[in-house]
């Protein structure tokens, strides 16, 4: 029997407070030696990641080879995005069209069933540990280049003409370089006393010169992004679905912008299931075993591929529970007193992993 139970009532019975990510529910006198357990179903997650490049023009950049011998200065500004790579994983997701009740007879040995947070079923009569997953978060440091007119002098902010003004900043990024080789070689007339005041000074000559010469080259800084697509199939194969498109000039843009290039989807179901044909006795049957017990899923490989302008990025296979069938597991299985059977499943699908007598 199916019963959709809200989530007061799901969380009323649960008498142990989860560990890491599960909640221990047991099966007692006050829920009727019964417990609630919801099934999953399968979303397909598409992560794109990309850079964005934004370039900068320096106001000089026409003196950049005359005067700093330089012959590929910026000579536009523009925002530039490039496709690094695409991933796609599966992910079980909660089913709110199954939920069902397991229950236990009475005299059977403290009971109980180990559900995720948002109740999906992970094992009953043992406990349950997540794999840990380590994230490698790695913290995004942006470099911010001072602004190089902090470093103009007032000879060369009242230059006459910008060829004037652009000759004497050059001059300027060669004395920052003839004094940063001098301390290098020691022969400059004041050496930095110690090693810590060395490397105060060199930092700011690289900073200073870093931030004149751009004024010539232009500036260019990139930044990684990422973005990520569900999709929940049903039980049809999914054909070349556009999950998303991609610009040069804009990134990332939805579905129906034609400005991108299409990245598309397909999934196939890789053994499709004959749907049988019950007569009326056999559906009978087939309601009474599946009225009692505990469901569980039996998911479907599936082709899974992904393309972009004309290339298989991705080509894998995955389980898909929308592509199987449900059986039971017989609640007479659960009677024995003394030595209570175990049943660890994979809650991202909802399968049996183990049974452990």
């Amino acid at each position: 029997m199916r019963y959709y139970i809200s989530l007061l009532l799901f969380f009323a019975v649960a008498t142990q407070v989860f560990s890491q990510s599960t909640v221990k529910m047991s099966a007692v006198k006050g829920n009727n030696f019964g417990v609630v357990y919801s099934l999953p179903k399968t979303a397909v997650l598409v992560t794109v990641d990309y850079t964005k490049t934004t370039r900068k023009a320096g106001e000089f950049y026409q003196f950049a080879e005359r005067y700093l011998n330089i012959s590929n200065p910026v000579t536009e500004s523009a925002t530039i995005y490039s496709l690094d790579k695409i991933n796609a994983a599966t992910q079980g997701i909660i089913d709110k069209d199954k939920s069902y009740l397991v229950e236990f007879r009475s005299n059977t040995t403290a009971p109980f069933v180990t559900l995720t947070k948002d109740g999906l079923i992970c094992a009953i009569n043992d406990d349950y540990a997540f794999t840990k997953e380590v994230a490698e978060n790695k913290p995004v440091v942006t470099t911010q280049t001072p602004d190089p007119k902090s470093f103009l002098s007032e000879e060369m902010l009242r230059a006459g003409s910008t060829a004037k003004q652009a000759e004497l900043i050059a001059k300027q990024i060669y004395r920052l370089r003839e004094t940063r080789n001098n301390i290098l070689t020691g022969e400059a007339d004041n050496m930095p006393p110690d090693g810590e005041a060395y490397k105060v000074v060199m930092s700011q000559l690289e900073e200073q010169e870093k931030a004149l010469t751009s004024m010539f080259i232009g500036t260019e800084v990139s930044e990684k992004g990422s973005e990520t697509f569900t999709i929940v199939p049903d039980e049809k194969d999914i054909e070349n679905r556009i999950v998303c498109r991609f610009s040069t000039k804009l990134g990332i843009v939805d579905a129906n912008d034609l400005s991108g290039a299409p990245v598309y989807l397909s999934l196939k179901n890789k053994a499709p299931r004959i749907a049988q044909i019950l007569t009326p006795k056999e559906e009978k049957e087939m309601e009474k075993k599946f009225s009692s017990g505990i469901i569980y899923n039996i998911p479907n490989k599936a082709a899974l591929k992904v393309s972009y302008e004309g290339k298989d990025l991705i080509q894998m296979e995955c389980d898909v529970v929308q592509y199987g069938v449900q059986d039971v597991l017989a609640k007479q299985m659960f009677d024995n007193y003394k030595q209570p059977i175990k049943v660890i499943f994979y809650p991202d699908l909802g399968a049996i992993k183990q049974i452990i007598q």
